[in-house]
């Protein structure tokens, strides 16, 4: 189906790096009042495709510029007076407005509208959007497809469908709404996926809709941008909220994400933040939309200094100034890990990411660390509370059996005689990380260090 293309083109060093994409004035002048650098890769490759016309899956990773990527062609391909050219397909709330906005801020120049409609809106507000015959719309299946039902939206005559975050999309139960609005869709039209990750189930959804599709995917090995300097951090359950108030006292981030996996976590992390004195307020799914878009103010404009948020605000939460991600929850799903530490390290800035990690969740731990292909280290900070049932260290004299956990075999070996001081670090560190499920590395360490000890 498609084309796969990897190598990005070298960027542009005389400052015309935008226009060689084959942008207009009036958009780069809405690039230059964006205040946007060098273009990304995903920039670089996707906007010369999808202004040639092509359908396209666009994968990179999180914070790399993909709304920018397919709003500007969009933008520059797009007639004025006509409604409904473009239908932009978002899965959250959040996401919806962080798209609009963007849009228009790229589109300053250009005489478009768009519509913005999602569910926690009434209905007769957004069908006043469209009476005003808007050239782009952005928004939620759900109220995409309730709109078109009533009668208030027609998308038959679009030219462009973009679905962003498609996988995010597949993961709520959108599938079914994706397929009808596509059919829907009765003209000649340029169909754009993008995601900051692109699996065999989503070429199989976009099969049907797409014609010589090129796929271009500019991740390369792993998911998270380099400059995220991401690890984790062993600690009991019972203590994470202690060892997250050291955190924010030692680090003292300029804005900072907490992310929990429930609702409940999420009210009463933020609760005990505030009695703590930290200045901070939570986002989750059963707040009000328009608490929800209050708060989203507030932390943008930097006036509270630490959001506490389920995996709601892991996706289309684009705040150039958030500094620290904290996993007070390591997420379920792996996935999740990729979208909640790419809150930090937008556009090409440095970030911080870490997560709690009880000593049960180690697989949870090696799940993630397989989809980044990378292994996280550990942080061995002051300000963690250490576990009380921590591993001892071999170099310490413990016994073997103060261990946590079952000890590999050759272990008993390594303890039963002086242990060469090469080994000491490697050996404290498997037994930590023995303790979150990677018990292969130690098996590895064990047989290195039991025919060692033949040799001598």
């Amino acid at each position: 189906m498609a084309k796969r293309m990897r190598q990005a083109p070298p960027a542009s060093t005389n400052g015309n790096a935008w226009q060689e994409l084959g942008l207009q004035p009036d958009l780069l002048e809405g690039v230059r009042l964006a205040k946007f650098g060098e273009p990304t890769e995903i920039q670089r490759e996707l906007i010369p495709v999808i202004l040639a016309g092509r359908d396209c899956l666009g994968q990179a990773k999180t914070g790399t510029g993909k709304t920018a990527a397919f709003a500007l062609p969009i933008l520059q391909l797009a007639t004025a007076g006509e409604p409904t050219q473009a239908l932009v397909l978002v899965p959250t709330r959040e996401l919806a407005a962080q798209v609009d906005s963007h849009i228009r801020q790229l589109g300053v120049r250009r005489p478009l509208k768009t519509a913005l409609l999602y569910g926690g809106r009434r209905i007769a507000q957004q069908v006043s959007q469209l009476k005003r015959a808007p050239e782009i719309v952005i928004g939620t299946p759900g109220r995409i497809l309730d709109l078109m039902q009533r009668r208030e939206l027609n998308i038959s005559d679009v030219r462009f469908i973009v679905l962003d975050e498609v996988d995010r999309m597949l993961d709520i139960g959108f599938r079914d709404d994706i397929r009808r609005i596509l059919k829907a869709i009765k003209s000649e039209h340029q169909t754009i996926f993008v995601s900051a990750t692109i699996d065999d189930e989503i070429r199989t959804l976009a099969r049907p809709f797409t014609r010589d599709a090129v796929e271009i995917d500019v991740s390369r090995d792993t998911l998270t941008v380099e400059n995220i300097n991401q690890g984790f951090v062993s600690v009991d359950a019972h203590q994470k909220f202690e060892t997250l108030l050291g955190f924010l006292k030692h680090e003292k981030p300029r804005l900072a994400i907490v992310f929990t996996n429930t609702k409940h976590a999420a009210r009463r992390v933020a609760e005990r933040l505030k009695r703590a004195g930290v200045n901070c307020k939570e986002i989750h799914g059963d707040l009000m939309q328009s608490r929800r878009e209050r708060v989203m103010k507030s932390f943008r404009a930097a006036q509270i200094q630490v959001l506490v948020a389920t995996d709601l605000a892991s996706r289309g939460l684009d705040v150039m100034e958030v500094s620290h991600i904290v996993n007070y929850d390591i997420p379920e799903d792996p996935a999740g890990y990729v979208h909640r530490v790419g809150r930090t390290a937008r556009m090409g800035k440095s970030g911080y990411a870490v997560s709690f990690v009880t000593p049960d969740q180690g697989k949870l731990l090696t799940e993630v660390e397989k989809l980044i292909n990378r292994e996280l280290p550990q942080f061995d900070e002051h300000w963690v509370m250490k576990p009380r049932r921590a591993p001892e260290t071999a170099a310490a004299g413990a016994a073997p059996e103060a261990a946590s956990g079952p000890q590999p075999a050759g272990d008993s070996a390594a303890a039963a005689g002086p242990v060469p001081t090469r080994y000491r670090e490697a050996i404290r560190r498997c037994a930590i990380l023995e303790s979150h499920g990677l018990k292969p590395l130690r098996r590895t360490l064990g047989s290195r260090f039991r025919s060692t000890r033949r040799r001598r």
